[in-house]
């Protein structure tokens, strides 16, 4: 089993600390012994294209915050905040281990209806990590309306690359249907549990979030969904039952293959 927590909260604007403080009373309130923490896009500051006045280096204070939060809860910790490298900006996941081992995953869509593509980079890699005997792939928001990125295809037809998919996001309101729909999507084509977790409130630019962070089965079954309210949700994930089901309903073998190109 893999008990899976998704945070999901309204997000003080542009406030690193008051969020910083928010979540981490969040964690540290939950009522039972986790492996993986799940917090939204952009956590420290909500969905923001003023990437200059909010922006950290790595290694620096979130980062080491998230670094503390994993060592004290034994747990993944993971989400997106804003990282300024070499001159660039990104929407840049941290995936932070109890032992202190990271590795990070730049945002590759970037939503250019709000302008994230003139300030932010976007990634050239996607990331596989491997946990309690778990494959898990994390994406961010956007990301979640491209299938072609979120495939799950390994090296051969037989096998999958990932049993777990991660999205993080803010995804306002008026679009809730998308996201509802396509988690669902990714959920059955990719034969994988899939986890997708975003905020609630308002936004700095009044932009509305319902969240409806959910967790959805390898059959497309929801298994958890919340809408409006702030919550500390945790799963349990029967990775005995998802290879039930993939030797049952073998899919993938069917599957066209093809190579991405960048």
């Amino acid at each position: 089993m893999l008990n899976v927590t998704l945070l999901q909260t309204s997000l003080y604007w542009h406030d690193p600390v008051a969020n910083r403080a928010m979540l981490e009373e969040r964690v540290f309130s939950l009522p039972e012994p986790t492996d993986l923490i799940v917090l939204p896009e952009m956590f420290t500051t909500g969905f923001t294209m003023n990437a200059s006045s909010v922006a950290e280096p790595m290694n620096l204070t979130t980062f080491r915050w998230m670094k503390q939060m994993a060592a004290q809860t034994k747990a993944v910790v993971t989400g997106s905040y804003v990282v300024q490298e070499k001159g660039n900006y990104f929407n840049r996941l941290v995936w932070m281990q109890p032992d202190g081992q990271f590795d990070t995953y730049d945002k590759r869509h970037l939503f250019r209806m709000a302008g994230e593509d003139t300030i932010y980079t976007a990634g050239t890699r996607r990331i596989v990590k491997e946990w309690k005997g778990w494959r898990i792939c994390p994406l961010i928001c956007y990301d979640l309306r491209f299938p072609v990125w979120s495939r799950n295809q390994s090296e051969t037809s037989a096998d999958f690359e990932y049993d777990l998919l991660l999205y993080v996001a803010n995804w306002p309101a008026p679009r809730r249907n998308a996201w509802n729909t396509l988690l669902q999507a990714r959920a059955i084509e990719n034969l994988s549990y899939v986890v997708g977790v975003n905020r609630v409130g308002e936004d700095g630019n009044n932009h509305p979030y319902t969240g409806d962070s959910a967790v959805i089965d390898f059959k497309g079954d929801i298994l958890f969904r919340q809408t409006d309210s702030e919550i500390a949700h945790q799963q349990n994930l029967s990775l005995d039952e998802l290879q039930t089901f993939r030797n049952r309903f073998p899919a993938n073998l069917d599957a066209d293959h093809f190579t991405l190109l960048l």
